[in-house]
Order: C-alpha cells, then sequence, then structure tokens
C-alpha cells in the first residue's frame, strides 16, 4: 500500500494572501483507488463528531473540507474583508451566544421608530427581513395546488398522485409510531414504579426476575430498546414522542388541504405587492431552529471556548426569514433574494427546497439578478435520494438545461466516512444539476437559546460551502462571483472511487457520474486556487 506522501500532488504557489508576503503551499488530492487509502476503522471521538466537515481526509481520513489546515497553514492571524452572508430560511436566533457578534446591523435604519429610514421599502429591517409575519406552519406545494381547486393546473395530476401517495404512508406511520410510543411509554412507567425510581439501569432491568405478564413485557421492552445503543428507555420514550409529534404536523398542517398557513395578509400570487411581514427575524418558537444551525455552520464565533466553530472568521450573517414549517412561497424567496442583493449580500444561502415550484420563474428571475450583481448563491440539492437531473428540485438556475446563471451552486451532502459510504444517502445527486458535494450529514451546530445540536441535511452541506465562499471573497475581495464558484468546483478533492448512491446499497456509481466537478470541497486547497487566480 503506498504512504500518504506518495499520494499527494504537490504544487508550490506563490503568494498565498494578496500583499501578504511570499510564501509557499502544497495541494493535496488523493490520486488513487479508495482501496489504495487507509480509512478510518474507529468511531469518531466526540470532538471529531461536533468538527469532523474541518477535518482534512488525508491527515484525519474523514472527508471534512480542510477548514482547520486552511487557518493553521494559510490564514493565520491575517485579516480580511468583512463578507455579508444572507440566509434566507427559517427564523435565526441573532441574540445566540455563538453568533451574536456574526450577525448583521443595517446601520442606515434606526431601530424600533416605526420608519423606512432607509428608502428600501422595508421598515425597521435592523437585521434583516421576515416574510412570513408570524407565520410558521404551512402545507406542502402539491397541496397548494390541490387546494385551489383548479383541475387545469398543469401540475394537478401530478400533485395529486404525489399527495394520495405521501398522505397513505403518512397516516400509515402515525399509526404505527402511535402504537410504538403507547409500548415504550407503558414500559417506562411500570420499570419507574417497579424501581422506585426514573433513572434505571440496564444492569437492573436485567436482573428482573418475575412472573408478572406487565413487568416482563416492560423488561423485554426496555431490553430491546437497550440492544439498539440506547442508554435511556426515558431519552427513547422522548425521541419517539418527538418523532409522532413531527408527524402529527405533516398531517396536521403540511398534508392538509384545509389548513390556512399564511398569517401576514399577502397574496402569494400577486407579485405587485414586495412590502409585507415585519422585521423581526427571530424564530417564532424554540422548536424552530433550522435558520440557526444553519447560520451557525457558516458564522459560528471561532475558538471563543463556546460549542461550534463556524467555517468563515469575517462574516456577517443576514437573517431573511422565508422558510417556514412546510413549502415556502415562491414570492417570498424571490423576493429574499433580491432583498438580499439590493441590501449588500455577496453571498446567499438557500436552505430549502421542493419538488413543486408554481412560479418558478419569478425565483429564477431572481437567481439571475443575483448572478448580474456578483453574488454567489449556494443551494441545497435536497434530501429525497433522488437523482434531480431527472426529477427537479427547486429552485433551480436552469431551463431545459440550459443555466441562467454563472454564480449558483447546487450541494449534495456527505456523511462523515471515506469510501463508499461517503455520500449521506438522503441526498439528492446528479451529473448535470449537482455541483460539489460536502459535509452535511450528523453535523453539529448552534441551536436556539444558547443550545447546539446534530443535525443532518444538505441544508447543512450548503452554508459549508457558503462558508468557503465566504472565506474567498474575504482574504479575495477583488475575485467575481463567478470566480468564486468555479475555484470552488475545480479546486475540491478529486473522488475516483465508486460510492452507494441514494442510499441504495445496490446502486453503486463512480463518484464523477454523479456530481457536475467530481469533487468535493476543499477550503484549503480553495485558498490557494484563489491566490493563483488573484495573482
Amino acid at each position: 500500500m503506498r504512504t500518504f506522501k506518495q499520494l499527494i500532488v504537490i504544487v508550490l504557489v506563490s503568494s498565498i494572501l494578496s500583499g501578504c508576503g511570499s510564501t509557499g503551499a502544497i495541494l493535496l488530492t488523493p490520486e488513487e483507488n479508495i482501496d489504495t487509502i487507509p480509512l478510518k476503522v474507529s468511531d469518531l471521538t466526540k470532538a471529531e463528531k461536533q468538527n469532523w466537515g474541518h477535518l482534512d481526509l488525508l491527515v484525519d481520513t474523514i472527508p471534512g473540507m480542510s477548514v482547520d489546515k486552511a487557518y493553521t497553514e494559510i490564514i493565520k492571524n491575517k485579516k480580511g474583508k468583512k463578507v455579508i452572508v444572507a440566509v434566507i430560511d427559517s427564523g435565526i436566533d441573532i441574540d445566540h451566544e455563538d453568533l451574536d457578534d456574526n450577525i448583521w446591523t443595517n446601520k442606515d435604519e434606526k431601530p424600533g421608530n416605526g420608519k423606512d429610514d432607509d428608502n428600501n421599502g422595508y421598515i425597521d429591517d435592523v437585521h434583516g427581513w421576515n416574510f412570513l409575519g408570524e407565520g410558521y406552519n404551512e402545507q406542502l406545494e402539491y397541496v397548494r395546488i390541490l387546494a385551489s381547486g383548479n383541475t387545469n393546473h398543469p401540475d394537478y395530476a401530478a400533485a395529486k398522485a404525489e399527495y394520495d401517495k405521501e398522505y397513505s404512508k403518512w397516516t400509515q406511520r402515525k399509526t404505527q409510531y402511535d402504537q410504538i410510543y403507547q409500548q415504550f411509554k407503558s414500559a417506562d412507567e411500570t420499570l419507574t414504579t417497579h424501581f422506585g425510581k426514573k433513572d434505571y439501569t440496564q444492569k437492573e432491568v436485567a436482573g428482573i426476575k418475575t412472573e408478572e405478564q406487565t413487568l416482563m413485557q416492560a423488561k423485554q421492552i426496555a431490553q430491546y430498546i437497550y440492544s439498539n445503543d440506547v442508554d435511556s428507555i426515558a431519552d427513547a420514550v422522548e425521541e419517539i414522542k418527538e418523532a409522532v409529534e413531527s408527524i402529527n404536523d405533516r398531517l396536521n398542517y403540511n398534508l392538509n388541504k384545509e389548513f390556512k398557513g399564511r398569517v401576514n395578509g399577502d397574496d402569494p400570487e400577486n407579485m405587485a405587492n414586495k412590502f409585507y411581514g415585519d422585521g423581526n427575524v427571530k424564530p417564532v418558537k424554540k422548536s424552530e431552529s433550522h435558520g440557526t444551525h444553519v447560520a451557525g455552520i457558516i458564522a459560528a464565533e471561532r475558538n471563543n471556548g463556546l460549542g461550534a466553530n463556524g467555517v468563515a472568521n469575517n462574516v456577517e450573517i443576514m437573517s431573511i426569514r422565508t422558510v417556514p414549517n412546510g413549502d415556502e412561497y415562491d414570492k417570498d424567496v424571490a423576493l429574499a433574494i433580491r432583498y438580499a442583493v439590493d441590501n449588500g449580500a455577496s453571498i446567499i444561502n438557500g436552505s430549502f427546497g421542493k419538488s413543486f415550484s408554481p412560479h418558478s420563474d419569478w425565483v429564477r428571475d431572481a437567481i439571475a439578478y443575483a448572478s448580474k450583481n456578483d453574488v454567489v448563491f449556494v443551494h441545497a440539492a435536497g434530501n429525497d435520494s433522488k437523482n434531480v437531473d431527472v426529477e427537479p428540485n427547486f429552485p433551480d438556475d436552469n431551463i431545459n438545461g440550459e443555466e441562467i446563471s454563472n454564480t449558483y451552486i447546487r450541494v449534495g451532502a456527505l456523511a462523515p466516512k471515506y469510501g463508499s459510504g461517503l455520500l449521506a444517502g438522503f441526498s439528492n445527486y446528479g451529473k448535470n444539476n449537482v455541483d460539489v458535494f460536502a459535509p452535511g450529514a450528523q453535523v453539529y451546530s448552534t441551536t436556539p437559546e444558547n443550545e447546539y445540536d446534530t443535525k443532518g441535511g444538505t441544508s447543512m452541506a450548503a452554508p459549508a460551502v457558503a462558508g468557503v465562499a465566504a472565506l474567498i471573497r474575504s482574504y479575495y475581495p477583488n475575485l467575481s462571483a463567478a470566480q468564486v464558484k468555479q475555484i470552488i468546483m475545480d479546486s475540491g478533492l478529486e473522488i475516483k472511487t465508486k460510492v452507494i448512491v441514494g442510499g441504495n446499497a445496490s446502486d453503486i456509481q463512480p463518484y464523477k457520474d454523479i456530481v457536475k466537478s467530481g469533487k468535493i470541497v476543499n477550503a484549503y486547497n480553495a485558498l490557494i486556487m484563489a491566490s493563483k487566480m488573484a495573482n
């Protein structure tokens, strides 16, 4: 087996950072098949789990983006230009201990005076804008199509087929999970009564000797739960309870044709009114955590002794609350993109998507507007395990395959293990319409009220790439948005192995056949290539 040094391509580069003197660096790229590269066989440590997306493939054998290496060997203590990254998402906890110093403030707006001081049409938009008002729960787009009653809608038949399939699936799932929850809850209550305490142990459960049927059943259920690497029955009960609540939300809101979620008074079918919502960009409830998690991946304050480190160290997050618990409206997304561009963002992160988009032209026009104004738009590929070349995921940047933007980057998700399981099973893919892959499964980041959690999705992979784009734009501000995209596409690590696609173990394809670049994003290489391009 070859050593790592024998698998390294060395490229000497001068002037790693503009104006910072001349120094050398190496560009690391795996050259051989996966079988020739040592794999990490041990479980990730706690520190690795919380930071795996920043680690280095060749050093740590974990497919991170070499972020820590980029800081240690390239960025060091150098100061770059502040970069505004707009996060179009659910609300963001802008007071979070690990985010509060990296939140964008509109200096031309006087907080709380009820006036549009900067004359941009949005009153008191101090840290961004909230297009949802006080709304949170919403229908899915295909449910809205059916609820309209317009059987002549071009997507009506497809929407009905999707609805029938999904409604049946979720009603069956509700029945199953309700039964599991009741069994787990009953077992926990029985064991708590038996031991006279809630914190009974696996050893104590194993020691139960009884002929009493209810207690014996509780013991059997508990041992089944323990066999699935769960340490606490009470925790298992709570997890199932949360799953049941999520299923109920799906049925009561997302799939409910009678539900009316839009409460901001705006007509989503009419683009004439652009100024609705309010300036409150925070979550309406603690469980609205998606936007805060995404923001932390980009911009959690680095090395401050708190929970997480963001990819970028010189950013301000502009919060644009647009994504509800359900499908976002095309109008809101289009206006959110334009708001970001018009108010100074140079990068936009969009960790959202859907399969039906009645006004996709509004959003494509906004994406083209961002491109024309030198703004990078990073979009999550979606979590349906599908080929988006065949089954579209919106928003996208093409009409019949012809791209309307050269600054749009679509991102799939990696899992924290190199090898055939490199791709997260849930991630969408596509040789033509997914540009790169980045860490997206089991990502640790910020959540509301100064808390932290691990979440997975292409929603987590997109902000990782947005963070790399921010690093490039911070230290090489003269590079265009199109050049930033080119660098991210070209500088990644080329993967020559075969991978499991769509979570289907029988579908194994060469990595290069399921993504346009054939690479995984690498921050260290990106900064080296940016240096070469800038000079």
